[in-house]
């Protein structure tokens, strides 16, 4: 009896047409609760940002297949590690953060972070050459995972305030869509496909809720005026104004925690990719080697969201979570994702039913979700055991995590006031890119002036002395 075949597509296999459709839109259904979370949630314009996804996913694996003579298999969506930048610049542009789920932001303060974006897509871009120049150890030595970490956590740890700000409005709609959110997402995990969409389902429930709880909290007539066909509103970044510096400097700096989340997720598709190869009896397709030009393609597509007025992106893990899951790894079937998901930038009534959500339900997914960003931190460095006893790493994560965290809730917009630096920075320094700063210089500190090297140099002659006296006792 012939043995069964594995079932699945490695990601240079193209499946059947059929097939290709439902498996891009797939892939599109997991990546759009977080995209569209994100740009509604910070004052962007939801159909920009999913033109600009689907863009920026086409673009990153057509380069891969070229560069490489492989796709790397990865979907690109809003990142979460960039919520605190947008809120800080918005907040000093305007005088008022922007309103999760209300209307976009007004252009000038999207082409001003767009600059900050275009500049993030360039830090990932020569880091991905950096690496390939010298090797992922030596940039290792200066994002150690004790900053790269810390910073994380800021980012989810930093918005606390804000998430419990929104729930106030509503606090019984909010705890109710907090818990449901963390029941489904711990109960229906490896459940299937239902299970990887924990935060779209609470926050369903959260919507239905607040209807029946706070009557008029839901606006549907503006869905029903909506037009069905809508052109993406695309804006150009500016590179001049008061606030510059300020949007580059607290956008940009956030590279630092997007870049080994990144790292982390090729290597993790890198193992699942091989193993099902080997399954099939086929070439190990070995991802893991091209660690260098997978940050090069994340940088292009940052610097693709930038010229479109869309936020800034990752590789997705929900993604990959579910490429392991079907053992889907086709190239071909994202590339049709990132065509979707252009396509869903033109539908008008989309932006305008995320936009119907309530702040209380905005907040109950917020607590959780900024929270989860803040977690991911402390895993990131628990991963790569990071010891705490150590006195260099205890000063490096304790300055980031106070100058970040108590940065941005005890100051007005996350800025910290510096008078001399006015004139750079109108509003303060933003608190959460100051900390990473603190945190690199820190760590660059104890490399250049190496602790252990002089506790080496200190205890040498006291084994040598200690070896004489052994001798004479002999």
């Amino acid at each position: 009896m012939a043995a069964t075949k594995p079932m699945g597509y490695l990601p240079n296999e193209t499946p059947p047409t059929g097939q290709l459709i439902l498996l891009g839109f797939q892939h599109v259904l997991t990546m759009f609760p977080a995209t569209v979370f994100v740009a509604a949630f910070c004052g962007f314009h939801v159909g920009t940002v999913l033109l600009a996804s689907g863009v920026s996913t086409i673009v990153a694996l057509i380069l891969s297949r070229q560069t490489i003579g492989k796709f790397i298999p990865l979907f690109y969506g809003s990142s979460f590690s960039y919520i605190a930048a947008y809120i800080a610049v918005a907040t000093a542009m305007t005088g008022a953060a922007p309103v999760p789920f209300g209307p976009p932001l007004p252009d000038e303060v999207i082409s001003t972070m767009q600059t900050g974006i275009i500049v993030t897509g360039l830090i990932n871009v020569a880091m991905g050459f950096i690496i390939r120049a010298v090797g992922k150890q030596a940039v290792d030595k200066v994002l150690p995972p004790v900053v790269t970490g810390s910073v994380a956590a800021i980012i989810g740890f930093g918005l606390a305030f804000a998430a419990l700000n929104l729930a106030a409005a509503g606090w019984g709609v909010a705890l109710l869509t907090l818990l449901v959110t963390i029941l489904f997402s711990v109960y229906l995990q490896n459940r299937g496909f239902i299970g990887m969409l924990p935060v779209l389902l609470g926050g369903l429930v959260g919507y239905v809720a607040s209807m029946v709880i706070t009557p008029g909290s839901v606006n549907l007539a503006a869905v029903g005026d909506a037009p069905w066909f809508v052109v993406p509103h695309i804006t150009l970044p500016i590179f001049t104004g008061a606030f510059l510096i300020t949007a580059v400097v607290s956008i940009s700096i956030m590279a630092i925690a997007t870049i080994p989340e990144s790292t982390a997720h090729l290597y993790q598709m890198s193992l699942y990719v091989d193993r099902f190869a080997v399954e099939k009896k086929a070439k190990k397709y070995e991802l893991d080697k091209y660690v260098g030009f997978n940050l090069v393609f994340d940088g292009v597509g940052d610097f693709i969201n930038g010229l479109m007025g869309a936020t800034a992106g990752t590789n997705y893990g929900e993604n990959n979570s579910l490429m392991a899951i079907t053992r889907n790894y086709s190239g071909p079937a994202l590339i049709a994702a990132g065509v979707i998901s252009v396509l869903l930038g033109f539908v008008g009534k989309l932006a305008a039913v995320v936009s119907s959500v309530p702040l209380a339900v905005s907040g109950g997914l917020a607590i959780y979700l900024f929270g989860v960003i803040g977690m991911q931190g402390i895993a990131l460095m628990q991963e790569h055991k990071v010891n705490m006893f150590e006195p260099r790493n205890l000063a490096v994560g304790a300055t980031i995590m106070v100058l970040g965290i108590g940065g941005n809730i005890g100051f007005a917009g996350g800025f910290l006031p510096i008078p001399f630096l006015q004139g750079l920075f109108p509003s303060g320094l933003p608190a959460i890119a100051t900390a990473a700063v603190a945190g690199i210089l820190l760590n660059a500190v104890f490399l250049i002036f190496d602790p252990a090297g002089r506790t080496a140099t200190r205890r040498a002659p006291a084994r040598r002395s200690a070896t004489r006296r052994a001798r004479g006792r002999a």
